[in-house]
Parts: C-alpha cells; structure tokens; sequence
C-alpha cells in the first residue's frame, strides 16, 4: 500500500471509555456510504464536507497528547464517517500510531472490509466492528446497505487473530427483535476474537444537527429504549457465553 500525505477529516477529540480503552485521541473522518436512520453524526457524510489534512499534521496534533492518552492506558482510535472509505489516508495514520508506540484501535460498520489490506490491519491493535442488524431486510432499511460484507470482515478479523470489540446499536421497532439479537449473538459467539459486546441504547442527541443541515431526522419519532429492554438485550449476549455491557 502506498503511503498518502493527505485525507479529509471532520474533526478530532478526547474521550474515555467509549472509543476503545483508556483515554483516547479520536479522529474522524469524512464519508461514509451507509445511511443509518439513526446515524449522530450527518455532518460526516461526505468528503466534500470534511477539511483537507496532512498526515503529518495529524501526526503532530496527536503526538502532543501522546503522555496524557498513554498516562491513562489509551491510545488513538480512527472513526468516521468511516474510516474505510479512505483506506489509504487511514492505513497511514494507523502506521505512524503503531510506529510510535501507540495503541491503535479502527471503528468501522466493516460495508467497506474488504477495502482494509492485511497490512492496515496488522497496524491495528482493536477494531471496534459495528454490527447494525443481525436482520438482512431490516439492515438494508436500517442503514441502505448489505449485511454480507461485515459478516465477511467479522468472519475475516477473527481468522487473522485481531482483537474486536462488536458494537450493537438499541433501537426500538429496529434491532430489538429477540430472534434477530439471538442470531446475531450465536454468530458473534462463534468468533474467537471478541472480547466483548457494547450494547448501546439508541439516542436523539445528533437531531440539531439534522435540523442545522435541513434535513429531518428520521426518528425523531422513536422512543429511547427503556433500561429494562437495555439489560433483556445484553443478557441474551451474555447467554451464548460473550461479555455484554
């Protein structure tokens, strides 16, 4: 793979626990080709919206919190958009990471999987893999895309050995259904990279930015799931052996 001195990125942030372990330094980047009715995050979209930069900016920028994300047992993680999108621009900035010691972790839906060599993924120390249905019709509606291509990337991370955490996104009328979260958690059983399962509840904390955009937010009309649907879910992980939280 050869190297690329620039990409398009949205933004970049500190965050703890949610983006991998330890304190994190959080990059996005611009585009992604899914669509998911619950997506925070439609300023990412398109490319054309994010901001040119170099590597060697990005570089610099992350190296000034190099103690403070090591110091707190972290590392850097390369989300989006997606990040797959741009796998060259993302296989280099995960390169100069793992060169300098730091901890390197990739959040990815896995729709562009196959986009991702052996190479970027031997630079990666965790890919934290979006599964957004276990459900194909309700995948497709869910997120305008296929199902198939994550399941191979699943499928594919856990053949090379990397350690993944899977991320299941809670929503009501959406991914709840008990027999979709069953399959979904035999499958990911089956899998000896997991380390664990992230059950997170759906929320309406992205919907300014819809309504900042012009475009709606559609649902806006779904409720929040209820503690108690939360914890049915994550048990049913827990049920088929995996660590769910």
């Amino acid at each position: 793979m050869r190297a690329v001195a620039t990409g398009r990125i949205h933004s970049w942030d500190l965050s703890t626990g949610v983006d991998g372990p330890g304190t994190r330094f959080v990059l996005f980047v611009s585009g992604c080709p899914l669509r998911c009715l619950y997506c925070a995050n439609p300023d990412t979209w398109h490319m054309r919206d994010g901001k040119e930069a170099a590597v060697e900016a990005v570089m610099a920028e992350i190296e000034k919190y190099r103690t403070f994300v090591t110091t707190a047992g972290g590392g850097v993680t390369v989300t989006g958009g997606e990040p797959l999108l741009q796998p060259v621009f993302t296989a280099e900035i995960l390169r100069r990471c793992k060169e300098a010691g730091l901890h390197t972790a990739l959040d990815t839906s896995g729709f562009l999987g196959a986009r991702a060599t052996d190479e970027l993924l031997a630079d990666t120390d965790l890919v934290l893999l979006d599964i957004k249905s276990f459900d194909v019709p309700a995948y497709r509606q869910l997120t305008g895309g296929e199902l198939a291509p994550t399941l191979n990337f699943a499928t594919r991370l856990d053949r090379l050995g990397i350690p993944t955490w899977i991320r299941y996104v809670l929503v009501p009328g959406w991914t709840d259904a008990p027999e979709a979260v069953a399959g979904l958690a035999r499958f990911v059983a089956g899998l000896g990279n997991v380390d664990r399962v992230d059950v997170l509840p759906f929320h309406k904390l992205g919907a300014s930015k819809y309504e900042a955009l012009g475009i709606p937010f559609p649902l806006r009309d779904t409720p929040v799931p209820e503690p108690g649907l939360t914890e049915r879910v994550r048990e049913q992980f827990r049920e088929c052996g995996l660590a769910a939280y």
